[in-house]
């Protein structure tokens, strides 16, 4: 399962244009100033990597463990083997669901692998179900988001699941009455190939020297691509957490409709990735105790998500992008509520 799949068209960035590496930079630049300013005596940024410190401690091994499980997806699930079982049906939804599960990559990273199962034959339904599902229920966000909310996290991971699930029926009935853009007629099979042709499917053992090797390659792959944004979400949370008083999350991101409508106004004005999301939603937790505002702010940042509309937009169509926005936040606002 590629996630660079137009990688082969465009040069790698020089390591210094790299996000990983300029994300590293300014934060060690930050921290340089704090070192200077406590050396005056002046505290103001101390606290700030504190936290930004208890957070690394707490996830630095959910990262990881994300990183090494998500490589040997990469490695040994091929592409058309998603896109052969998602070209029509029921069951394509549920399937759609769970291989987003097993997807792991940011909403951001997401979209190139959902663009392309569609291209390879997988309905507009699956498609849009798929990129649901996989920022927030994949396993690396998973493993994540136990290590900041523990047991919590299962409502969090069951509500994204549900709510793909939910939207993926409803794009379907969109999608067979014509409603939203489809493949056509139900004979459409591009892309679909006998399950049984592993040659075809990309099945094959690569052994245990390129396995080894091939993990390294996409780790560090899914690293330039997930990680800085996770970096960003710890030290935008830490900076949230220390400079925002509390009585302001209480005020206006309270457990009330308006506080949802707030949370939901502000996770789309700030596109994060999920993983880097995800720290963020806990200082919000952590100060408002409105469990279903941290439920919208997590889901919100990638049911609105501009980059999100417009992917969906221009390859899938203008109905099928706008359906996404109409049917994911009520689904989004309705288990928020219930949450709160």
């Amino acid at each position: 399962m590629s996630k660079t799949s137009c990688g082969h068209c465009a040069k790698p960035k020089p390591w210094y244009k790299e996000p990983l590496f300029l994300m590293t930079a300014v934060i060690l630049v930050v921290y340089l100033l704090n070192l200077g300013l406590l050396m005056e005596g002046n505290k103001i940024l101390a606290p700030v990597f504190e936290k930004f410190l208890s957070y690394l401690k707490l996830t630095w091994w959910a990262v990881g463990l994300g990183l090494l499980i998500g490589s040997l997806i990469d490695i040994l699930v091929p592409e058309e083997f998603m896109a052969n079982l998602l070209a029509e049906g029921k069951k394509s939804i549920f399937l759609a669901v769970f291989l987003g599960f097993l997807a792991s990559a940011c909403s951001h990273g997401i979209l190139a692998i959902a663009i392309s199962l569609y291209k390879k034959g997988a309905s507009t339904a699956a498609t849009l179900a798929f990129l649901l599902a996989a920022p927030w229920a994949n396993l690396a966000i998973t493993i994540l988001l136990f290590a900041l909310f523990g047991l919590k996290a299962l409502l969090i991971i069951g509500g994204a699941i549900s709510i793909a699930v939910m939207a993926g029926f409803i794009f379907q009935i969109l999608e067979e009455k014509g409603v939203i853009e489809g493949r056509g007629n139900k004979g459409d099979k591009r892309g679909r190939r006998d399950k049984g042709d592993k040659r075809e499917m990309g099945w094959c053992w690569p052994g245990w020297r390129r396995l080894i090797g091939g993990a390294v390659k996409s780790s560090w792959d899914l690293a330039k691509m997930v990680v800085w944004w996770v970096l960003l979400g710890f030290f935008l949370g830490s900076i949230l957490g220390t400079f925002i008083p509390e009585e302001f999350f209480h005020q206006y991101f309270g457990p009330s409709i308006l506080g949802m409508l707030a949370t939901l106004i502000l996770a789309s004005i700030i596109e994060v990735c999920s993983e880097g999301s995800a720290p963020m939603a806990l200082e919000l937790f952590q100060k408002t105790r409105a469990f279903g505002n941290t439920f919208v702010f997590l889901m919100a940042g990638v049911v609105t998500d501009f980059t999100e509309f417009g992917i969906v937009l221009t390859n899938i169509g203008k109905r099928a992008a706008i359906a996404l926005v109409l049917v994911t936040v009520p689904l989004v606002l309705t288990i928020g509520f219930i949450f709160n």
